[in-house]
């Protein structure tokens, strides 16, 4: 499988966690990436982590927001020389049941979750176009397919991105533009409530490899959703 040499990448909620892994290893690849965060300090803070692995680039963007999320791209237009492959990694949680979760917790979940996938993906579906091809990859949860208590926005947000992924995948694939999604159990990441004890869970670099080998697949095999769970989850 040959390497992505030059070629820009986006990684959304690149961050931290899953997304400043996944931006590290197509780095390694040799692609050029572009990551954004909400948080100044923390994409400050990224952007010196991956400088030492190539070429990086990054802004601040809500994916929630259409007008951001087109600005983001603006800043791509200028800093990439074009765009082959989006990473849509950009999540939250917030954790209630039904009855107590907040309205605007609700729809910041399904805002970054969902929206933000959507909003990348009509801004870098054309522009793949023009490149004659792409690779799309949504990071999605087994909480797109298995709902639990207190989960009614993420399990919404997830289980709407599994669709909505699966969707594009038909909407895009003659345009030779592939369209996959990640679906990983438990990850130690500052995401989880706590990294105390959670060697059993999955290592973001677990993903991040599982990712780019998905993307370097050879272009007339399409993998469209990967599961990926701890092989020994802690015992209930």
């Amino acid at each position: 499988m040959a390497g992505l040499n030059g070629q820009g990448a986006i990684v959304t909620g690149g961050t931290r966690g899953i997304g400043l892994e996944i931006a590290r290893a197509l780095l390694a690849e040799g692609a050029i990436v572009a990551i954004c965060g909400r948080r100044a300090d923390s994409l400050r803070d990224a952007l010196a982590s991956l400088a030492p692995d190539g070429r990086v680039v990054g802004a601040c963007c809500d994916v929630g927001s259409w007008d951001q999320a087109v600005g983001f791209f603006d800043f791509v237009d200028r800093e990439l020389s074009g765009l082959d492959i989006l990473v849509n990694n950009a999540g939250v949680g917030h954790f209630a049941p039904v009855d107590e979760i907040a309205p605007e917790q609700w729809q910041e979940v399904i805002g970054t979750n969902l929206t933000g996938a959507f909003h990348f993906t009509r801004l870098a579906a054309p522009r793949m176009k023009r490149r004659g091809g792409g690779f799309i990859l949504n990071i999605g949860s087994l909480a797109g397919k298995h709902p639990f208590a207190s989960g009614a926005a993420y399990n919404a947000s997830k289980f709407g991105l599994a669709g909505f992924t699966e969707a594009c995948m038909l909407d895009l694939r003659y345009d030779n533009i592939r369209v996959s999604t990640i679906m990983p159990g438990s990850v130690q990441t500052e995401f989880s409530s706590s990294t105390t004890g959670a060697d059993w869970k999955l290592d973001p670099a677990s993903i991040a490899s599982m990712a780019v080998h998905l993307i370097k697949t050879p272009a007339r095999n399409l993998a469209s959703r990967v599961e990926m769970r701890p092989s020994r989850p802690r015992k209930r």
